[in-house]
């Protein structure tokens, strides 16, 4: 008897053990599905950033890296609960570097899934048409979003002026093989729709009248009739006499030259110098854009062999040079009238300067002193 109730007493503490071990049980079940509620729930909740808020992922940072510093910049306020709803969500690979733009408000799904798929925020340079390659490089270097150094100007002509978009800490060499790529799919398409019996028979001689073209004038209505005097020169054998090749063998394309040119320069024969040698320089003076390109492939159908300032930022174009000679008569009275309006202004600015000093002198000669 005493044999059956000792079995029975280990029997009664052996449930007793599975009891609250089951009870545990329930009970860290009871809790884990209460935890993984309140992280899904505090995962998809509206955030705590009342404004849109720009974040960036660094190069190779992972989940925790990138959890932390959210938590640390307080876009969110746990990374525990990131990490986690990031795991359980199976959203916890595939982050990419970059510079996002995270709305107010937005859920720690909602910048998971920004981080994930989104588009990391874009920035942009503009490059005009008709800049050298030396000055496409000092622009890259002035750019506070680009990163890298450039070793190297690229050669003149090979790049295509445009707007072109990059991720903050892009290399800007990144972006010069932005525009060799682009220059040379353009000018290749271009070149196919050229008109047939061009007096240019390669794409080099293509891109280095294109060049002289974008630089003789900034009206792109004008350029096919600027590229037909261009190619009627040349078809007659004259010399093309266009006043930016001398300025590039001067300073070859480092900066605008900042004056007039003198009698010296347009007489001193270099490679450049069209007005000393026959047919193109020896290479582009600019990085032409499409609109010069296409002036060239396609130039007006014109007799005109001359061109100068009209005053109105164009030009008047003549076929002889009789009618050219009163074209830049023209012009020189316009210069003169120009200038002399200029001097009249500097004039009429001093007096009233003076004016001013003299009134300002008298009010403080009128005011009392006090003693």
């Amino acid at each position: 008897m005493a044999k059956r109730t000792k079995i029975k007493k280990k029997q009664n503490g052996l449930l007793q053990v599975l009891n609250a071990l089951l009870t545990l049980t329930v009970i860290g079940m009871v809790a884990s599905i209460g935890l993984v509620y309140f992280g899904l729930t505090k995962f998809h909740e509206p955030g705590q950033i009342l404004e849109d808020t720009v974040f960036v992922v660094p190069e190779g940072a992972g989940l925790n890296v990138v959890a932390g510093k959210l938590e640390d910049e307080k876009i969110i306020d746990n990374r525990l609960v990131f990490r986690f709803g990031a795991i359980a969500t199976d959203l916890n690979g595939g982050l990419k570097r970059g510079e996002y733009l995270l709305p107010a408000n937005a859920s720690m799904r909602k910048i998971l899934d920004t981080l994930i798929e989104g588009r990391p925020i874009q920035y942009s340079v503009t490059l005009p048409e008709g800049l050298t390659s030396w000055q496409i490089v000092e622009r890259l270097r002035a750019s506070v979003d680009l990163t890298g150094e450039i070793l190297e100007v690229p050669a003149e002509g090979t790049l295509l002026p445009d707007t072109y978009s990059f991720e903050r800490g892009s290399f800007r060499k990144s972006v010069l093989a932005q525009m060799t790529k682009a220059h040379d799919v353009v000018v290749a398409e271009i070149w196919e729709t050229r008109q047939p019996d061009l007096p240019i028979k390669t794409i080099e001689e293509f891109v280095i009248l294109a060049s002289i073209v974008e630089k003789e004038t900034g009206v792109a209505s004008e350029r096919p009739q600027v590229a037909a005097v261009f190619i009627n020169r040349l078809n007659k054998g004259m010399r093309l006499q266009s006043d930016p090749t001398i300025i590039y063998g001067i300073n070859n394309g480092q900066g605008p030259l900042g004056r007039g040119l003198r009698r010296s320069e347009i007489d001193t024969k270099t490679d450049y110098n069209t007005y000393q040698i026959d047919g193109l320089p020896i290479g582009p003076i600019s990085n032409p854009g499409i609109d010069s390109l296409r002036a060239v492939a396609n130039p007006a159908q014109t007799d005109a062999l001359y061109f100068v300032a009209d005053g109105t930022g164009g030009h008047a174009f003549a076929a002889t040079y009789k009618e050219h000679q009163k074209n830049v008569a023209a012009w020189r009275k316009i210069e003169q009238e120009r200038a002399k309006a200029a001097e009249e202004a500097a004039k009429k600015a001093a007096e009233e300067a003076e004016a001013a000093a003299t009134a300002a002198e008298a009010d403080g000669s009128e005011t009392p002193v006090n003693n």
